[in-house]
């Protein structure tokens, strides 16, 4: 049952938000071989003078060891 949660800077349209969930969604469904109704897709928008202590700091620099991507700027 994977559920996966992207934040991202507050802004974009639902039409794009709509279509990265089904890019997501499938990928997941690819990759880990999940049926497609097991798996759910969540969209946050981040208000960007919030990205550093709402997303940057408890899910990237406190959940380092659980990155397989790691960005390449530091916000703070």
């Amino acid at each position: 049952m994977p559920h996966v949660i992207m934040k991202l800077y507050a802004g974009q349209s639902d039409e794009k938000k709509a279509a990265l969930a089904e890019a997501l969604a499938q990928a997941v469904i690819a990759v880990l071989g999940s049926r497609e109704g097991a798996v759910s897709v969540g969209v946050e928008d981040v208000a960007p003078a919030d990205w550093a202590e709402a997303v940057y700091r408890p899910d990237i620099v406190d959940k380092a060891a659980t990155l397989f991507k790691k960005p390449d700027y530091n916000p703070l």
